[in-house]
């Protein structure tokens, strides 16, 4: 396994991320048990997970989870770090959710609770909530820093002007600000090399790249349905729409020997600005099947042919698109 500094703290993370979403709602309590334990032997160190992970019907049960298989003991807690997350609508009331003080504290404290561990490595802001003001936010990671309940904080979909905005403000409080952003990145969603990429390389925040594979899309889909496995209607939209380059996708990994997914990955790895893109295998077999992503080497000929079959933005703002 390789690591990396997460953005610019000290912080080593593997170039992985397990992802734990599934965790309930697709993939049993066992399954994800030894998920986690054979992440833990590959050497990944960094899972990820939310408080609003589990469902609609069993928000914090993935929480549950992951706090179940931390009791275990054997060094498991002390082996990972632990990164959670906080916005979501948690319960009925109106301060159920979002990132004002009142809720940070109480949905912290609820995370602690379900993860069944004193502190929380990286809390992120699941997304951002621009009626609330930074001094309110940052005042209240630095109590849960100051209380040991945190370490780090990262955000998550967020603009590359909130996150400078977010940065500006911290910095004047002479607190650390943001450290890592989780964002949707993958070959066939590139909007954030516009903006929120530079603006992370620039102020020395970790990129975590969510949905790599774009919901399946990269993941050799093609073939799989050819071979019968069924699709979502949502998921045969995309297919008919992107089909031209899909197929060209799908040549080219084959012409490559390697697996569609696989590729897409190591694509992500390649970029400077990424620390760990987020793996969420819902079996032992897709956990594994991954890790080949580390060894895989992208040529410049290749990133040429990827560019092609799946255009960016042209590359950072505004040299993207103005003259």
């Amino acid at each position: 396994m390789e690591y990396a500094n997460l953005g610019r703290t000290g912080l080593k993370v593997s170039r992985l991320c397990l992802g734990t979403m599934n965790f309930g709602p697709r993939t049993s309590e066992p399954d994800s048990f030894a998920i986690m334990d054979r992440a833990l032997d590959l050497g990944i160190n960094f899972f990820d997970t939310a408080n609003v992970y589990g469902g609609q019907e069993a928000k914090g049960s993935t929480e549950q989870i992951v706090g179940r298989w931390l009791a275990q003991g054997g060094g498991r807690r002390d082996r990972i770090v632990l990164a959670t997350k906080v916005f979501g609508q948690m319960g009925p009331g109106p301060n159920d959710r979002g990132l004002s003080a009142y809720n940070i504290r109480k949905a912290c404290e609820a995370s602690l609770k379900r993860l069944q561990t004193d502190h929380i490595d990286l809390y992120q802001m699941h997304h951002v909530e621009r009626t609330t003001p930074w001094d309110e936010i940052f005042q209240a990671m630095e109590t849960l820093i100051q209380q040991g309940k945190i370490t780090y904080v990262g955000s998550s979909n967020f603009a590359a002007w909130d996150i400078a905005t977010a940065n500006m403000i911290a910095f004047n409080r002479h607190f650390l600000g943001l450290v890592s952003e989780q964002s949707v990145y993958n070959l066939a969603n590139r909007t954030v090399e516009l903006e929120v990429l530079p603006c992370c390389q620039s102020l020395g925040l970790g990129v975590i790249p969510w949905s790599p594979l774009a919901g399946g899309l990269l993941g050799g889909v093609l073939k799989q349905t050819d071979a019968g496995r069924r699709a979502s209607e949502g998921m045969k939209k995309e297919i008919e729409k992107r089909r031209s380059s899909l197929e060209k996708w799908e040549q080219c990994c084959r012409d490559m020997g390697e697996e569609p997914g696989n590729v897409a990955i190591a694509w992500l790895l390649r970029n400077p600005a990424v620390t760990s893109p987020i793996i969420g295998p819902r079996t032992m077999d897709q956990l594994t099947g991954i890790m080949r992503s580390l060894e895989i080497r992208i040529s410049d000929d290749m990133l040429k042919k990827f560019d092609e079959i799946w255009p960016g933005p042209g590359g950072p703002a505004p040299q993207a698109y103005a003259w």
